[in-house]
């Protein structure tokens, strides 16, 4: 019996001697066994810098989900592109030679990412990972039955123990997660699960702990706030008329009721986007002055363009790419630009993220020898090059080949090398440019192969 199913055993016993419904009674009751003559549980068990016994979810996943994804445009068209992108691709079993990558190939043990749940696919699978990264700093999937089974972020406890070495503790090393259903204030049962059962995506690593990731969206709170206020900022504006500020000065004479009357009347009909642009009639004794900036005096544009950028390097998505106000003006809309901007986007954001996938699901499959888990980009459609560079590429290689058949190197040989842009894959022949068949020999007629009987002139001893 492993140690996680050791600790979780001892919980089940010390609820039934007593009432454990808060986090420090879960705590104590996991820190009453012995595992191996050691007393560890989870209570021996900190987490990087604050001493918290297990290692939680940082962020507060439904503040994310509900004030950040939910209600900011940009967050939402830059977590949009994320998930769009990320989810074309599909996965890959992918040989390695020499420690080298070789070709992509696929089996039916695939087939739990191509329908990871009825009436799933990859997309939806890879839409929920990146999802649950960027609102969360981590996703979990574990199978069940033969389906894919999302655990959510927030839910998850990463169980750790501590390593010792040289009569201390030196780090701590991960021995399972636990998953409660509710999360832990709710007193489910929870559930245990090893490492091995567990695909854990974390692309973002929290600086304060071992193994829990970080969202992006971390850093960004305040901007996020400060884009949410002057989006507010603007509505204010449009629901005051759509003009400047105005303080209106009346006679001191001026009884309350008066007064009261008088501004429920100018707000009647100068209040509001509706009764913009209006003329302003005033009696005697009345004086208005203008207050505040316009938009134009605010720099609006620029300010809160600024912050828009900001949230889309957090994301590692170009302004041009999310369609931002900064990314619409000037040359970022050439297209050697924006091309530079997608390919800045799809090597160095894409294809980190995919790599990291594609590694944390292999525990959950069965890997070939010899191979490893990866991903297959050829058909994503955001990453298809002009067609004439393209073309440029496949001239180069066809080129390559042709010299290195020349040369005298084995075709399938060369075509393997090129492919992986490994050289140590070629095979020479044993002859050269000069002569590639055997001397001796005749070349081979129409159709036909070559022969090693001698001819009649070598057997008269006349020249060829």
């Amino acid at each position: 019996m492993g140690l996680v199913e050791r600790v979780l055993q001892g919980r089940v016993m010390a609820r039934a001697e007593r009432s454990v419904t808060s986090i420090d009674g879960y705590l104590d009751a996991l820190n009453e066994f012995v595992y191996n003559g050691n007393a560890y549980g989870l209570g021996g068990v900190q987490q990087t810098m604050n001493g918290s016994p297990i290692e939680t979810i940082s962020s507060s996943v439904t503040a994310y989900a509900t004030q950040a994804f939910a209600c900011n445009p940009v967050v939402f068209a830059c977590m949009a592109v994320r998930q769009l992108v990320f989810s074309a691709v599909r996965f890959q079993y992918q040989q390695m030679r020499r420690g080298r990558p070789g070709d992509l190939f696929g089996d039916a043990s695939l087939a739990i990412l191509e329908r990871p749940w009825p009436g799933g696919t990859t997309q939806d699978l890879l839409s929920r990972m990146i999802q649950d990264a960027d609102l969360a700093g981590n996703s979990y999937w574990t199978v069940v039955d033969g389906e894919m089974v999302r655990l959510r972020p927030d839910w998850v406890d990463i169980v750790l123990e501590p390593r010792p070495f040289r009569g201390g503790v030196l780090g701590y090393r991960k021995v399972g997660y636990v998953y409660t259903e509710g999360g832990y204030e709710t007193g489910s049962n929870p559930v245990p699960l090893l490492p091995d059962e567990v695909a854990h995506f974390a692309p973002y690593p929290d600086p304060l702990a071992t193994y829990r990731g970080m969202s992006w969206l971390t850093p960004l709170l305040r901007e996020i706030a400060n884009d949410s206020a002057m989006s507010d900022h603007k509505g204010r504006f449009l629901s005051n008329a759509a003009t400047p500020n105005l303080v209106v000065k009346l006679d001191p004479s001026i009884t309350p009721e008066v007064f009261e009357r008088f501004k429920a009347k100018m707000d009647a009909e100068h209040r509001g986007h509706h009764n913009a642009y209006k003329t302003l009639y005033l009696g005697g004794g009345a004086d208005v002055t203008v207050v505040g900036k316009d938009f134009k005096e605010l720099d609006f544009k620029n300010v809160q363009g600024m912050g828009e950028t900001r949230i889309a390097a957090a994301a590692g998505v170009h302004p041009v790419i999310v369609g931002l106000s900064e990314g619409l003006q000037g040359s970022a809309l050439n297209a050697g630009n924006y091309g530079q901007a997608r390919r800045r986007f799809a090597d160095g954001t894409m294809h980190p993220l995919w790599a990291d996938a594609a590694g944390t699901l292999e525990p959950l499959l069965p890997v070939p020898p010899g191979a490893r888990t990866w991903y297959d980009a050829r058909d994503v459609p955001f990453l298809r090059e002009d067609r004439r560079d393209a073309a440029e590429i496949q001239f180069r290689k066809a080129a390559t080949i042709r010299q290195l058949v020349d040369a005298g190197y084995q075709p399938e040989t060369v075509v393997a090398a090129v492919d992986a842009e490994d050289m140590t894959l070629l095979v020479h022949s044993g002859l050269y440019s000069v002569q590639l068949q055997p001397p001796g020999t005749e070349a081979p007629a129409a159709g036909g192969e070559l022969s090693d009987e001698p001819s009649e002139d070598d057997e008269e001893g006349t020249a060829p």
